[in-house]
């Protein structure tokens, strides 16, 4: 019993010296999915994210057939704090109509930037880190190894962003032909609020909530949720719902795909979208990567928030400090009055 207790207590102290930072040895992807984890990448580390898709879009009511591919991208960099990233996210799509108004049929080919957003996300709270203080509980070896209510709390984190819309390119320009276009460069503001659930056995649960160009004559509002298991250490797959809603548009999309490490800087996945409206109905693929440069030299510890981290700071500040005694002598603390001696 007492050698694994010990077994436990070296553990522990793995789990506090390696996870209390953002930065992790595997690179940290928002792909395949669509939605934002609420941990930044790290600081120092630059990533890239990127995918290739094609599909295709029928519109019942305008009686429309669509053909498109797409590129989409996001470049993310950690800095200045363990819990700050900023982030250039976008997608540039092309599309081929081919309309019919029931006497004859005309084809219209349209490409342009679907959206670019530059912004930045912060890490405003994190509960595992109070959990990884704690260490395990080493008289209960059940109790470390099933879900318990604290793991319902999430981690969360917002995002601010600014969308830049060239000329000819709102938003919903792909997914509705009746979309009123943009005649000049606008920029609009974008808010998410991620939360992060890491369950055992290798499931992850994100949430986004979204208010989307709010200052436009189309706001949009939305969410997503995305459920990830990873059954080893290289391979994970996910399922994801998307619902957003404006008053020109309104959509729920499924995803679902797989991801699988390479190595510890670079992964592959796959991943198809499709939703269950004709109006229009959507079929989609894609594939896509995501690799990092790694210049994340030191773990920078996230600090507690509050008063308990002041308290902490200041117990550590004074910690070791010599106390010099009225007659000269300097004492150190360990020896009473004697202690300089």
């Amino acid at each position: 019993m007492k050698n694994l207790q010990s077994l436990f207590t070296v553990l522990a102290l793995l789990v506090v010296t390696t996870s209390f930072s953002q930065y992790t040895e595997e690179l940290n992807s928002n792909r395949p999915g669509r939605s934002q984890g609420a941990f930044s990448v790290g600081k120092n580390v630059l990533q890239f994210e990127t995918g290739f898709g094609i599909g295709s879009e029928e519109h019942r009511l305008l009686n429309t057939e669509t053909d498109a591919w797409f590129i989409d991208y996001s470049a993310r960099y950690g800095f200045f704090k363990e819990e700050l990233e900023v982030s250039l996210i976008g997608s540039f799509q092309s599309n081929s109509v081919i309309s019919s108004n029931g006497v004859s049929t005309f084809e219209t080919n349209t490409s342009n930037f679907r959206s670019n957003t530059l912004g930045a996300k912060y890490l405003i709270y994190d509960p595992y880190r109070k959990r990884q203080l704690e260490g395990p509980n080493l008289l209960s070896w059940k109790k470390n190894n099933r879900i318990q209510w604290e793991d319902l709390i999430p981690a969360v984190s917002v995002y601010a962003g600014a969308n830049f819309d060239f000329i000819q390119n709102p938003e919903g320009l792909f997914t509705n032909n009746t979309t009123p276009r943009v005649e000049e460069i606008s920029i609009s503001p974008k808010f998410v609020v991620a939360t992060q659930n890491n369950f055992l056995g290798g499931f992850v649960f994100v949430t986004n909530i979204i208010v989307d160009r709010i200052t436009t004559d189309y706001p949009s509002y939305g969410y997503i949720v995305t459920l990830t298991h990873t059954p080893t250490d290289w391979f994970s797959v996910f399922v994801e719902n998307q619902g957003f809603k404006s008053d020109f548009y309104a959509d729920q999309i499924f995803r679902g795909g797989v991801a699988i490490l390479i190595t510890e800087d670079f992964h592959v996945d796959g991943s198809i979208l499709l939703n269950f409206k004709d109006t229009p109905s959507r079929t989609y693929g894609r594939i896509g990567l995501a690799y990092r440069f790694d210049m994340h030299d030191q773990d920078e510890y996230i600090e507690e928030k509050g008063k308990a981290g002041r308290d902490k700071r200041r117990e550590e500040k004074n910690k070791g400090k010599r106390k010099k005694r009225k007659d000269g002598f300097e004492n150190d603390g360990e020896g009473g009055d004697n202690g300089g001696l």
